[in-house]
């Protein structure tokens, strides 16, 4: 896919960050990014602008404060991109950069927004777990356009009077290796957003952090806020890897916590479609709130932040 990426050069920072994460996918020639700065020297940026609008399946808006105040980037780029969207020719991905308005543009907010609630990145404690999520979010696009198509009809409608359908789902059971498979990805999705966490809270002045990996099943935490009377607070994380477990994953608020011992967790559950998390013991969580694993991991995070004080907005 041919994904044009609209963004102000207020933002070139999340530019830059955007394709660190999506190197995989290009890399492997999934997808082909095109952005401004690769307009040569000497070329018409107003005719190479526009042909590329016109080439893309996939348009990235890199949405933010300065994102709307352009005028060139809304009339100009995601104008064209939400017209040839409204044709079923491409497809418009907001990623919320920053906080803004966005939700009260009428093109943007019919669509879906990335991160996960369109919760903009900055907002995230860890940008990288920010960005893996657009990143899972665009490997499912591309997933969906690789599908075989579908046998054409004898007498198919013209393009523009056919209504626009839902992709389709299908029904599925999941079985013991696919709960044990989605259990480990979450189990390290929570250990990496803690592993980058705990070194975004150490670089902020008066509070310290140690992240302390135990293996492939385990790993635990420690802050200090010196400003805060009971400012330290410890975390251990354990994976499932014994029938006696307390959980597929599950947590205590202690330093060096034996795999018998929790304050809380979570398990994995699915209804016909999906797999997710469902916390456990915590009289604080939702007990049918569905989690993904991203979301699992600010949450355990903010929970344990909080005990030394320490709250993130």
């Amino acid at each position: 896919m041919r994904a044009f990426i609209s963004y102000s050069h207020h933002d070139k920072a999340a530019l830059e960050r955007l394709h660190v994460h999506l190197k995989n996918l290009t890399r492997g020639g999934y997808i082909e990014t095109w952005y401004d700065r690769d307009i040569l020297a000497g070329g018409d940026l107003d005719a190479e602008i526009a042909r590329e609008l016109e080439a893309a399946d996939l348009f990235l808006l890199l949405v933010s404060p300065d994102f709307i105040a352009s005028d060139y980037c809304v009339e100009r780029e995601m104008a064209r991109a939400l017209e040839r969207h409204a044709t079923g020719k491409a497809r418009v991905v907001p990623i919320i950069v920053e906080e803004c308005d966005w939700k009260a543009m009428g093109g943007l907010r019919q669509l879906k927004a990335v991160p996960t609630d369109g919760k903009a990145i900055s907002e995230w404690a860890n940008a990288n777990t920010a960005y893996l999520n657009v990143v899972q979010e665009l490997r499912r696009i591309i997933d969906a356009e690789r599908q075989p198509a579908a046998p054409a009809r004898a007498a198919p409608e013209p393009a523009a009077m056919r209504p626009t359908l839902p992709r389709y789902r299908a029904k599925r059971q999941f079985d013991q290796i696919d709960r044990a498979d989605f259990r480990d990805a979450a189990f390290a999705t929570i250990k990496d957003y803690f592993r980058r966490a705990a070194e975004e809270i150490d670089s902020i002045e008066g509070l310290r952090s140690r992240f302390v990996d135990r293996g492939a099943t385990s790993f635990g935490a420690t802050v200090v806020n010196g400003s805060h009377r009971n400012g330290t607070a410890h975390i251990t994380v354990h994976c499932r890897n014994s029938q006696a477990a307390l959980g597929d994953i599950y947590y205590s608020f202690s330093e060096t916590a034996g795999a018998n011992t929790a304050n809380g967790g979570f398990n994995v559950s699915a209804d016909d479609y999906e797999q997710f998390l469902i916390q456990t013991m915590n009289i604080f969580g939702k007990a049918d709130e569905r989690l993904s694993p991203e979301r699992a991991a600010e949450v355990l995070w903010n929970e344990f932040i909080g005990n030394a004080g320490i709250s993130y907005d």
